[in-house]
C-alpha cells in the first residue's frame, strides 16, 4: 500500500487513526449503481490501496452480500496491509423485518459477514438504518454489546437517518460510532448532533458527501440514470429512504441548486472538491466514504484531503444559503 499523503483522524476515543477519506463500497454489490463486474470492482479497490486509503464502508445487504465477499478477497490478496472494514446488518432480506430483530438473526448475520469479509473480528458493525421504534426498544444495542464480549466485533455504531436518531443512539453507552448523511445540502447535523459526537468522543462516518453525483455539478435536470441506479428507481423514495437518494432533494431541484454553487464558492473552485472540503472542515467529522464507480474516481475523492479550508465566510455565506434555498426542499426524516 502506498502511504498515505492525506490526513488522518482518530476513530472516536480509543479507536485507531483512520484516513479522513475512506471508501464507501455500496457500488460493488452492483445492485444499486448499474452493474460493477468484478474486474472493475478489484480495479476500484486497488485504486483505493493505491492511494492510500484504508477505510472501507460495506454492508451485508450491498448486492446480497457480494460487497462484502469483493472486499473480503481483495483484502485477503493483501495480507500484509492494515485495514479498517466497516460493515451494517439488520437490512438482510432473509429474514426481513422484524424478523431480523432478534438475538439470533444479529449473530446469524453477523457471522455471515465474517464469512465474507475473511476476518474472525469485525473492525465495525453498524446498524443499518433500522427503524426508530427498534433504537426506541434498545434490545439491538445490547445483542452488539453481547457480539463484542464474545469477540466477533471489536466496536459498533449505528447508521441513522435523521438528527432525531442520532441523538438517541448517543444515550446508548459503548457507541463508537455513527453514520449520517452530511453534505452542503443536508448540513442539520452540524447544528448539534456533530458536536454532541465530538464531546462524547463518538466516531462521525459521512456517507453520501456529494448527494449521489448531484454536488459535483455535471447533471442536467433531463439526464436519465439506468433502470438499475437507485437514482432512477429511489428518486422519490419508492425503494427505501429517499434522502438515500441525491440527499432528498427532488432531482431537478438538486440540480438548479447545485448550480448556485460555484457563485458562493472561491473563485474557480471544483464544486465536488470544495463540497467534500466543506465537510472536512467540521472538526467532528472522522471520516468522509465517497463511492467510486470507476478508479479515476478515487483519485478524485482524495484531492479535497490536501487543499486548505474554506474561508469563514465561505462557510458563512453556505450556511445562510442553506438555510434559505435548500432546507425547504429536503424529504424524508431529516
Amino acid at each position: 500500500m502506498i502511504k498515505s499523503t492525506f490526513k488522518k483522524r482518530a476513530f472516536g476515543v480509543q479507536g485507531p487513526q483512520v484516513g479522513e477519506i475512506g471508501l464507501g463500497a455500496w457500488q460493488l454489490g452492483g445492485d444499486c449503481w448499474g452493474q460493477i463486474d468484478e474486474a472493475k470492482s478489484d480495479a476500484i479497490l486497488e485504486a483505493a490501496r493505491e492511494h492510500g486509503i484504508s477505510f472501507i464502508d460495506t454492508a451485508d445487504v450491498y448486492g446480497g452480500g457480494l460487497s462484502e465477499e469483493r472486499v473480503g478477497c481483495f483484502l485477503k490478496r493483501h495480507p500484509g496491509d492494515t485495514w479498517f472494514v466497516a460493515t451494517k446488518l439488520g437490512r438482510f432480506g432473509d429474514p426481513g423485518w422484524p424478523e431480523n430483530f432478534s438475538r439470533k438473526w444479529f449473530t446469524r448475520h453477523i457471522e455471515s459477514s465474517l464469512r465474507r469479509l475473511q476476518v474472525e473480528a469485525l473492525d465495525l458493525a453498524q446498524l443499518h438504518c433500522i427503524p426508530t421504534a427498534e433504537l426506541v426498544r434498545g434490545d439491538c444495542f445490547e445483542w452488539l454489546r453481547e457480539l463484542q464480549r464474545e469477540g466477533k466485533i471489536i466496536r459498533w455504531g449505528a447508521s441513522v437517518e435523521s438528527v432525531e436518531e442520532g441523538l438517541l443512539c448517543l444515550t446508548q453507552p459503548g457507541i463508537a460510532s455513527l453514520q449520517v448523511i452530511f453534505n452542503l445540502f443536508r448540513q442539520k447535523p452540524a447544528e448539534i448532533l456533530l458536536p454532541r459526537a465530538a464531546q462524547q468522543g463518538v466516531a462521525i462516518i459521512v456517507r453520501i458527501p456529494l448527494a449521489s453525483g448531484l454536488l459535483t455539478g455535471k447533471f442536467k435536470a433531463d439526464h436519465v440514470f439506468p433502470a438499475a441506479d437507485h437514482r432512477a428507481f429511489n428518486a422519490d423514495g419508492q425503494a427505501f429512504n429517499v434522502g438515500e437518494t441525491f440527499a432528498g432533494l427532488p432531482f431537478a431541484k438538486g440540480v438548479e441548486l447545485a448550480n448556485e454553487l460555484p457563485a458562493l464558492l472561491p473563485a474557480g473552485a471544483p464544486l465536488a472538491e470544495s463540497a467534500i472540503r466543506w465537510i472536512l472542515d467540521h472538526s467532528a467529522v472522522t471520516t468522509i466514504i465517497p463511492g467510486a464507480s470507476r478508479p479515476e474516481h478515487v483519485a478524485q475523492n482524495v484531492a479535497p484531503s490536501l487543499t486548505s479550508p474554506l474561508s469563514p465566510e465561505t462557510h458563512a455565506r453556505l450556511r445562510e444559503w442553506n438555510d434559505k434555498r435548500v432546507r425547504p426542499y429536503i424529504r424524508g426524516p431529516y
